[in-house]
C-alpha cells in the first residue's frame, strides 16, 4: 500500500478539475508560441496555412489533450491517492490540505538543483555550452519564461498526472488494485523515460544530430526532471511537481540565456 497517504481523501468528480487543466494547457501552449517560432522558424515558414491558424490549432490540441488525459489521470489515480489536492480544493470548494511551506520550498529547490545538474552533465558531455545557451540573449530569456508554463502545466499533466497514474493503476491491477511502493517507483521511472523520449522530435527539428549518444543524452537529461517531478507528484501532489518543473525550466530557459547574454 502507499507509504504516504494524503491528509484528505481523494473525492470526485474530476471533470471540472480536468477542464481547468485543459484551459490552462491551451493558454500555456499559446505562451509557448514565441519560443517555438524562434527555435524552429523553418518549420513554421513551410506550413500550408496562416500562422495564427497553426498556433490556434496547436493550443486547442494541447487544451483537449490536457482535459482528456487530465481526467483519465485523476480517475485512474484517485484510488491510489494520486491527485492535485490544492487545485481540487479550490475548484470543488473542499477543505484545503494543511499548508506546509517547507514542501513548496523543497519542490522549488529540487527543480533548481535538477536543472543545474542537467547543465553540468551537458557541459561535461559536450565539452561546451549547448542547447539553451546556444540561443543566449534577453529575447531568448523572455521567450523561455513564457515557455516554462508549458512544461509546468502541459507536460506535468500529461506525463505525471496521466502516465504515472496509468502505470500505477496497471501495476496495481495485477495485485488486486493494491499499489505497493515499488509500483510507484516503476511508474515514475517509466513516465520519466517516456517524457525524455518525447523531447526527441523537437530536438531534431532544432538541428541536433540523430546519433545514439545525442539521443541517449536528450532522453536521460530530460528524464532527470521527470524523476524529480514524479516523486513530488507521488508524495505531495501534482501542484508540487508543476512548481518543480517550472523552476527547472526557469533556470534552463531564462537564467541560462541571461548569463550567456551577459
Amino acid at each position: 500500500m502507499n507509504m504516504t497517504p494524503p491528509e484528505l481523501p481523494v473525492r470526485g468528480p474530476h471533470l471540472k478539475l480536468a477542464l481547468l487543466l485543459g484551459v490552462a494547457g491551451a493558454l500555456a501552449a499559446l505562451a509557448l508560441s514565441p519560443y517555438l517560432l524562434a527555435v524552429m522558424p523553418l518549420k513554421f515558414a513551410l506550413l500550408p496555412m496562416p500562422l495564427w491558424v497553426a498556433l490556434g490549432a496547436q493550443a486547442v490540441q494541447a487544451g483537449l489533450l490536457c482535459w482528456l488525459l487530465g481526467w483519465l489521470g485523476l480517475f485512474l489515480g484517485a484510488h491510489h491517492q494520486l491527485d492535485a489536492p490544492w487545485l481540487r480544493a479550490w475548484v470543488y470548494r473542499q477543505p484545503r490540505p494543511s499548508f506546509r511551506p517547507q514542501r513548496w520550498w523543497l519542490a522549488a529547490l529540487l527543480g533548481v538543483l535538477v536543472a543545474l545538474l542537467i547543465i553540468s552533465i551537458d557541459l561535461i558531455a559536450s565539452h561546451g555550452p549547448t542547447g539553451t545557451s546556444a540561443h543566449a540573449s534577453f529575447g531568448a530569456a523572455w521567450r523561455g519564461g513564457l515557455a516554462s508554463f508549458y512544461g509546468g502545466i502541459v507536460e506535468e499533466t500529461e506525463c505525471r498526472l496521466f502516465l504515472v497514474s496509468l502505470f500505477v493503476w496497471l501495476l496495481a491491477w495485477t495485485n488486486q488494485r493494491q499499489a505497493k511502493p515499488w509500483m510507484f517507483i516503476v511508474a515514475i521511472v517509466l513516465a520519466a523515460l517516456l517524457f525524455g523520449a518525447a523531447h526527441l522530435p523537437a530536438a531534431f527539428a532544432m538541428g541536433m544530430a540523430h546519433t545514439p549518444l545525442v539521443i541517449g543524452r536528450i532522453v536521460l537529461l530530460n528524464a532527470l526532471v521527470g524523476l524529480v517531478t514524479g516523486s513530488l507528484f507521488w508524495k505531495y501532489g501534482l501542484e508540487h511537481a508543476m512548481l518543480a518543473h517550472f523552476c527547472a525550466d526557469l533556470v534552463l530557459h531564462v537564467a541560462l540565456p541571461l548569463i550567456g547574454a551577459g
